[in-house]
């Protein structure tokens, strides 16, 4: 089914409905061959209007504050999975409210907070995080594992064994991997951690397990998980964002204006890199735009792709198009449903994209608009 993308708002990301049935159907699909649970984290999908579709295929979500323990309670109808880098004691009470499992950064943060675990009326099984110190993750940015990180505990801070009440080991150190990234990480985690696991009841694997994209070896994921849960006997976890939403929709523009300075074009669009694709400026990465190419080709008209903000980095360099750009065309920004619609901002005010749903019978819906109130009350 193909949509004209003229018929749709400007700017907006729209998530097609069939290609996230795809994905899930797939993930879904492994859940069951593996024998483990498969759950969304919010960090990279929290579009709560398809909660009710996603929780058909999967187990539930995680989460990583109170807001998306409550978004996942509400919307989801179901208790999150939750970790915290440091829980806020003013939120503890209600967190476990809203919450089946709870992971702790630290150690002692666990032994903080649980006298308030033990005493709560009803049963939380509880893990810590782990650093097996050990990651294919290149960018900094997005590797857990770097020298020094803050993101759970290295061996020596079980020289004294499992803290009492502990039930599950959690890591986290992919990023968009494979597999095999995988099978490496779990080889770290065991030579670390091995003498831990016969100890508790479930190991939660983390996310980066991009298993809807193109080419990953899903019979491969299947065999490493299936291999793990029969050496050690545990429940199994794993909490993929991207994989859910991944090629999932786009993010719809249109040409405002072209300005040329000391030969330089750029087609200036309503939508902001730093304002609605934050990613690309951090990453950094450049996004796919349907009908361009990347890389600039010779006797193909070029364009630097500039946003609304003042900021003066908010751009892409340039690409080519097969012809002149003119005011008014759309540009259709591939790949935009996972990560990117969660780090949007409202800097310098720009008009938010609106947030659709194209429904698998052809039907485009609408599901938010956003207002000048909701600007507004981002601050005070």
């Amino acid at each position: 089914m193909s949509f004209n993308y003229d018929q749709a708002p400007s700017p907006a990301f729209v998530l097609e409905e069939r290609l996230l049935r795809k994905n899930l159907e797939l993930i879904a699909s492994v859940q069951q061959a593996a024998g483990i649970e498969i759950i969304l984290a919010l960090k990279g999908f929290s579009m709560w209007s398809v909660f009710p579709f996603v929780k058909k295929y999967l187990s539930g979500a995680t989460a990583s504050s109170l807001n998306e323990a409550r978004l996942i309670y509400e919307e989801m109808g179901c208790k999150a999975h939750t970790y915290c880098v440091a829980y806020l004691p003013d939120e503890f009470q209600e967190i476990m409210k809203y919450s089946s499992h709870l992971v702790f950064n630290s150690v002692a943060q666990y032994e903080r907070f649980r006298p308030q675990v033990e005493a709560f009326g009803e049963k939380i099984s509880c893990g810590i995080r782990c650093n097996p110190e050990y990651s294919e993750v290149e960018t900094e940015l997005y590797n857990p594992a770097a020298p020094g990180s803050r993101l759970g505990e290295v061996e020596p801070a079980f020289a004294n064994g499992l803290p009492e009440g502990i039930e599950g080991l959690h890591f986290h150190t992919l990023c968009e991997s494979t597999s095999y990234d995988l099978e490496k990480t779990l080889a770290a985690f065991e030579q670390h951690f091995g003498h831990l696991i016969p100890k508790v009841k479930w190991v939660n694997m983390g996310g980066g397990h991009l298993m809807t994209r193109k080419g990953y070896d899903t019979a491969h994921l299947i065999q490493v998980l299936k291999k793990f849960k029969a050496k050690w006997g545990v429940d199994v976890i794993l909490e993929p964002g991207s994989a859910i939403a991944w090629e999932t929709g786009v993010l719809v523009s249109t040409v405002l204006d072209i300005h040329e300075s000391r030969g330089v074009k750029a087609a200036i669009c309503d939508i902001s890199f730093t304002g609605h694709m934050p990613d690309t400026l951090e990453m950094p990465y450049r996004p796919r735009i349907t009908g361009a190419s990347q890389i600039p080709e010779v006797g193909k008209p070029a364009y630097r792709i500039g946003g609304v903000s003042c900021l003066s980095g908010d751009y892409m360099k340039e690409y080519s198009f097969e012809k002149e750009l003119q005011v008014g065309d759309r540009l259709i920004f591939e790949d935009m449903i996972h990560y990117t619609m969660v780090k949007t901002t409202t800097f310098n005010g720009v008009r938010h994209p609106d947030i659709c749903i194209l429904r698998e019978s052809g039907e485009l819906e609408v599901v938010k608009r956003f207002r000048y109130e909701d600007y507004r009350d981002r601050l005070s």
